[in-house]
């Protein structure tokens, strides 16, 4: 019987376990920090062993295959210890992709990509193809593997997740963009963490395919140094295309395989340049497996988007509040920002991840009327916009943050919780953060 070691007890950790039970190996997990009781419950409840708090040695470098959470780093004592020993060390996506022959539709990116993954995944459903979504999103992949059989999986996918894959091949890929992030594990090199992005299109064939953002000047100059074998389809809002998805006279015009299909944007139930965007990339997906276009209209018109992304919580005043907490980079909240049309109360802040906040100055001097900085080391931000606003205050808890947001804001005034920053420092992730902000304005 082979053994597989699982590193990390959180969702993909835990999905990973039950899959390699039902495939018939010996599994251990085993977690550096502590195991939430949900997941201890499934463990003992399908009777795997685990452990807590501790990496025993003896029990992991025995291993015939190592899965790894995206969490840990490739440079982690442990990590390394196992390469050196010739134990491959993969991720969980790489491992539940040998269990299924499921049409794989792979979506990753810095930003758009839980909106890109949901709309894909309303639009197969509403077409009635028997589909799962999974990854970063949902239910883990390979709890999604363990326990149902479905014809498509929509997989929102991380840097992370794609450094531990060797055979991983999605049949239809999504790039949406690539901004500087998470450089921290990329040893600070930007080109680093594009070749690990890119890595979604590493094993792909003729016969797949590769959906991107032709707009991105940092994937069309990586693809022209780098060309890979899957036919293109790139997505524009700033060029006309002869094949992919253009904007044309406020129309969204798609030509794949030589048809043309072409839909009005005046209903779009995402707002922003990004989600139009968004819009292009899951509807290309949607027409490469043969879906209506009729489908496709309606559902681009009925789809409610992502918890946490610009999403608007309550009118309080005059007073507009948006949970915008899922921008956990620079990029994300440049976005945000920039589909701002009323003058804003940005709460900023968390661990920064090597930020350059240079990019935002001209929306911050157009929009931004004060500045509430959450985080427990505020020191970069009060460095870049500390004379660029008339006010910028200090907090270091969510209901103190929108306390002095609801004393700021004006009638007609937008308060935006965009952090531009991961969570760690004050909460435990971005949906804990931008639910504190939730109940923080309901408790105005």
């Amino acid at each position: 019987m082979s053994r597989l070691v699982v590193l990390g007890g959180g969702e993909s950790g835990v999905g990973a376990a039950l899959l390699g039970q039902k495939r018939g190996y010996e599994v251990f997990v085993s977690d550096k920090g502590k195991i939430k009781k949900k997941y201890k419950n499934v463990l003992e409840h399908f009777e795997i062993d685990w452990e807590e708090e501790t990496h025993t040695e003896v029990l992991i470098l025995n291993a015939d295959v190592v899965i790894k959470s995206p969490g840990i780093p490739d440079t982690v004592a442990l990590v390394v210890a196992l390469k050196a020993k010739g134990i491959p060390v993969i991720s969980e996506i790489e491992f539940a992709s040998t269990f299924t022959d499921a049409t794989l539709i792979a979506v990753t990116g810095s930003n758009g990509k839980t909106t890109t993954t949901m709309l894909t995944n309303h639009i197969f459903k509403q077409a009635n193809l028997n589909v799962g979504m999974a990854g970063n999103i949902g239910d883990s992949y390979a709890k999604m593997v363990a326990e149902n059989d479905f014809d498509f999986y929509v997989l929102e996918i991380s840097s992370f997740q794609l450094d531990g894959i060797i055979n991983f091949k999605p049949h239809i890929a999504i790039l949406t963009n690539i901004s500087p992030d998470h450089l921290d594990r990329y040893d600070y090199k930007f080109e680093n963490y594009v070749a690990s992005k890119f890595r979604v299109a590493l094993n792909q064939t003729e016969k797949d395919y590769l959906i991107y953002d032709a707009d991105d000047q940092v994937i069309v100059k990586w693809l022209k140094d780098h060309p890979v074998k899957s036919q293109l389809i790139p997505f524009s809002i700033q060029y006309e295309l002869e094949e992919g998805v253009c904007l044309i006279d406020n129309n969204i015009k798609i030509t794949i395989q030589n048809e043309t299909t072409i839909m009005s944007t005046d209903h779009l139930a995402l707002e922003g340049k990004h989600n139009l965007k968004n819009t292009m990339a899951a509807s290309a997906a949607a027409k490469l497996v043969s879906i209506r276009k009729q489908t496709i209209r309606d559902c681009i018109k009925n789809f409610q988007g992502a918890e946490h992304r610009l999403e608007k919580v309550l009118k309080i005043g005059h007073v507009q509040y948006i949970n915008d907490s899922k921008a956990t980079n620079v990029n994300a909240t440049f976005f945000a920002l920039d589909s701002m049309s009323a003058p804003t109360v940005w709460i900023v802040g968390g661990v920064d991840k090597g930020n350059d906040y240079a990019q935002l100055m001209p929306l911050v001097r157009e929009k931004v009327k004060a500045i509430i900085c959450l985080g427990s080391d505020n020191s970069k931000i009060k460095d870049a916009f500390g004379n660029v606003v008339d006010l910028l205050v200090e907090t270091y808890a969510m209901d103190e943050a929108i306390k002095v947001a609801y004393k700021i804001a004006e009638r007609g005034d937008t308060v935006l919780l965009s952090p531009a920053c991961a969570s760690f420092d004050l909460f435990e992730n971005y949906e804990d953060r931008g639910n504190q902000f939730k109940e923080a304005v309901k408790n105005l």
